[in-house]
């Protein structure tokens, strides 16, 4: 078999590994672009590559007598990647989700790009690094003090509303503070509600203010939504 052949496999075998190894943690978390999207972005941003690196083979000529610059296929790769990152990028109610996906998506490219020119040591080092932020940092971040913020509406009857001094101190009490505020009366004229941002230093505030709020007869509707990836 020709070496050039072997160096190619190696190349490749390399791009899917990296690939699926990333792909696996994404499919882990129940991502939406998990195993097979990761490894086929990785290959196939090898196998542009590989299209560069040995370029002399399609073009018929010997080796250095025409040469392209490899540069601009990991450039258009790159570009190109950002459409698929896009696709898993989604509004899930008020919460924007999927930015780590996409970003993994990104940089699985990237490592495909050095597999593909058998740069394997930093392709390597990268996928390390890449499953360490994926996974170890999670924990990471689980554990950091952080504050969480939440779309918040609530809803009353338009005769029956509470005042926007009591909404806050009901918020307040649960460990919230309100970032804005909008008031709107709906259609029908029947029913008043507030719309907020509110933001808290403890998660677990967000389900013991739902479940103050679901006693409360006064309540015709309320909603929560936190925001996050």
């Amino acid at each position: 078999m020709d070496p050039d052949y072997l160096v190619i496999i190696a190349h490749l075998l390399g791009a899917v590994c990296a690939g699926g190894i990333i792909g696996l943690e994404r499919s882990y978390h129940g991502r939406p672009a998990g195993f097979r999207t990761h490894t086929l972005v990785c290959l196939a941003s090898s196998l542009l590559m590989i299209v560069m690196l040995f370029q002399w083979k399609w073009l018929g000529t010997p080796a250095g007598m025409v040469q392209t610059d490899p540069t601009r296929m990991a450039q258009g790769i790159m570009t190109g990647i950002g459409f698929l990152g896009a696709g898993v990028i989604f509004k899930e109610g008020l919460s924007v989700r999927g930015l780590t996906t996409a970003a993994s998506i990104w940089m699985t490219a990237a490592i495909g790009i050095l597999f593909g020119i058998g740069f394997y040591f930093p392709a390597i080092v990268a996928t390390v690094l890449t499953l360490g932020v994926l996974s170890v940092f999670r924990r990471i971040e689980a554990r950091m003090p952080s504050h969480s913020y939440a779309h918040y509406s609530i809803r009353f009857g338009r005769s029956d509303a509470m005042s926007e001094e009591q909404v806050r101190a009901i918020l307040t009490r649960h460990g919230f503070t309100v970032a804005n505020i909008s008031y709107r009366v709906t259609d029908d004229g029947a029913c008043f509600e507030y719309r907020m941002v509110v933001k808290t230093s403890d998660e677990r505030n967000t389900s013991i203010l739902a479940d103050y709020l679901r006693q409360l007869a006064q309540v015709r509707t309320f909603q929560i939504s936190p925001t996050g990836d």
